[in-house]
Order: structure tokens, then C-alpha cells, then sequence
């Protein structure tokens, strides 16, 4: 395995909107609608404010995913980095793939004056969470809640 990781460029967007599709139907078995979704995946990469995408390529094939997006914290006077929309595909799991996007992620935050990294994951989703903790991540003691107004 010859792995690289990159910030995802445009050329990337229908590879992340079918993995972020996969995504959705894999752990909470929603079907999201192609053209909102990559509406939305174009608005990030083509505007860094809406967050950035990074990409894990074996050779030539893109075979991993994550977003990140931001928070900004008065309580530590800097930007919290959220952690999004993994998605590595099914034949590459458990090769160290998302260890290395992590890694990656959490060498540019840290060098970008970052105060911190999140991610939200599902209840269920054990296997992440093991795979979370594994890299120095632990469970937040805050409960999350929502409202939304938009489709989605």
C-alpha cells in the first residue's frame, strides 16, 4: 500500500459525495439527496471558511475521507477543529488508513495554532469509538442535541 494524504481538491467531489452516500446508509441507514449533498460537498471545497476535506489515496485511487470544520471557543481564545464525514471504503478498512488521515489532521491543527479536535459518532458505532480512543481521543461529557430546518 502506497498511501498518501492530501487536502481534496474539486476533482475529488463525486468520489466524497458517494462515500459520504455510503456513509449516511452504513451507520444510520439514511438516503441522502445527491443534489443537496453535492451542493454542499462543492460549497467546502471551494470555500475554506465551510471547512476543508482531506483524502487518503493508495496509488492513484482514493480509498479514505474525512472533513473537518470549525468552531471557534472563547472559553480557549481558539478554533476547535470538528471532525466529519469519515468514510473509508469497505476492501480498505482496518489497514491504518484512518489512523493516518487522523494523524495527519492532528499535525496540521497543531501547527495551525489549534486548541483542539472533536468529533461526534454515534452511539452504536462501537468500532469507531474503540478506534477514536485508540488515537488519544476520549469521550466528551457533553450531551449533544439539534434542530434543523433544512432537508438533509
Amino acid at each position: 500500500m502506497s498511501l498518501t494524504i492530501r487536502p481534496a481538491t474539486p476533482d475529488d467531489s463525486d468520489r466524497i459525495v458517494l462515500f459520504n452516500q455510503a456513509l449516511a446508509r452504513e451507520t444510520e441507514g439514511r438516503l441522502l439527496d445527491r443534489d443537496v449533498l453535492g451542493a454542499g460537498v462543492a460549497q467546502i471545497l471551494a470555500d475554506p471558511s465551510h471547512g476543508q476535506y482531506f483524502v487518503a489515496e493508495d496509488g492513484d485511487e482514493v480509498v479514505g475521507q474525512l472533513a473537518v470544520t470549525r468552531e471557534w471557543s472563547d472559553w480557549r481564545n481558539g478554533d476547535i477543529w470538528w471532525i466529519q464525514s469519515v468514510y473509508i471504503a469497505k476492501e480498505h478498512r482496518r489497514r491504518g488508513i484512518y489512523q493516518a488521515l487522523h494523524a495527519h489532521v492532528r499535525e496540521t491543527a497543531q501547527s495551525a495554532g489549534v486548541a483542539g479536535l472533536r468529533l461526534y459518532v454515534e452511539r452504536d458505532n462501537e468500532a469507531a469509538q474503540s478506534t477514536y480512543a485508540a488515537l488519544g481521543m476520549h469521550e466528551s461529557p457533553y450531551v449533544m442535541y439539534e434542530e434543523f430546518w433544512l432537508a438533509g
